[in-house]
């Protein structure tokens, strides 16, 4: 029979393709799904805000967000990468010496005590990330660690944080944001880690293809750009619509210097991919 749940299903499907649904539907019903414009309509009703410039913007426009700041903002002050820290209940510090002592040569190796590259041969097999993945963006070792050792569920901590931070911490899309300065520190730790292996990270990519349609091409213009550049080869066959798209509108209105700025970040994006090209086609020529 007809359910509920169901008839908001087909009446969805019925808003943006109605030739697809044939049969007819109650006029009303419960709603089950919102409205799929809702963050378009507030970012029109903010720039009409702004541009008649009446008071400061209370809508947010970052996929329905209604929060002018984020919520770690009641607790922290300034946006920073999470320190190391990891599970060290395997550890027992000696009191009048400043070594650490392993019960077990079986036990994992802290990240604190590592220094050194030749310590990252040695317990590349003993190593444990750290509680707070962010931390891994500023250490080279364990960005090294990282890029040897292929764990799914290390890319996918990383890929949830930093896909909640930037979501949180976007300038243009968190209305009344004032820490450009953090943010734009933020994104360069991101595109230096980046740069560091040499390939770039899905939820950057997914934050980049959500933005750029709100994107003023002012904020963090240079960061932005940069993490352009770093967008996966993978991405190839959507890139138009998503990126290419919301550039062009930019493009079109913008200086000379931003046209310039565009051109040369795609430049880097094109050389990326065929660096990138040229590893997998040996890799394969190889086996």
């Amino acid at each position: 029979g007809m359910q509920s749940h169901l008839q908001a299903l087909l009446s969805l499907y019925k808003l943006f393709c109605p030739e697809r649904v044939t049969i007819t539907l109650p006029g009303r019903m419960k709603t089950y799904f919102k409205n799929a414009e809702g963050p378009w309509k507030a970012a029109i009703a903010a720039v009409r805000q702004r541009n008649q410039g009446t008071s400061p913007l209370s809508q947010a426009v970052f996929l329905g967000t209604s929060q002018p700041q984020s919520r770690k903002r009641k607790w922290n002050s300034q946006l920073v990468i999470p320190a190391r820290s990891t599970n060290t209940n395997n550890l027992e510090v000696g009191r009048g010496k400043n070594r650490v002592y392993l019960y077990s040569t079986n036990e994992s190796f802290p990240v604190e005590q590592l220094r050194t590259f030749p310590q990252l041969l040695e317990n590349i097999h003993r190593l444990e990330f750290p509680s707070q993945m962010g931390s891994v963006l500023t250490n080279p070792l364990l960005l090294h660690y990282m890029n040897c050792v292929n764990e799914e569920s290390v890319y996918l901590r990383l890929y949830y944080w930093m896909g909640q931070m930037l979501q949180e911490e976007c300038t243009w899309c968190v209305v009344d944001n004032p820490n450009e300065e953090e943010f734009k520190s933020f994104l360069q730790t991101i595109y230096k880690a980046e740069c560091f292996l040499q390939e770039g990270f899905s939820a950057c990519e997914e934050f980049l293809y959500k933005t750029l349609p709100l994107w003023d091409g002012v904020c963090c213009r240079s960061e932005i750009l940069s993490l352009v550049s770093w967008i996966p080869l993978s991405s190839s066959s959507g890139i138009k619509s998503y990126l290419y798209d919301p550039l062009a509108q930019l493009f079109f209105t913008s200086s000379i210097y931003f046209k310039c700025s565009v051109l040369e970040s795609l430049k880097e994006l094109l050389q990326n991919w065929l660096n990138c090209n040229a590893i997998q086609v040996d890799l394969e020529f190889s086996s």
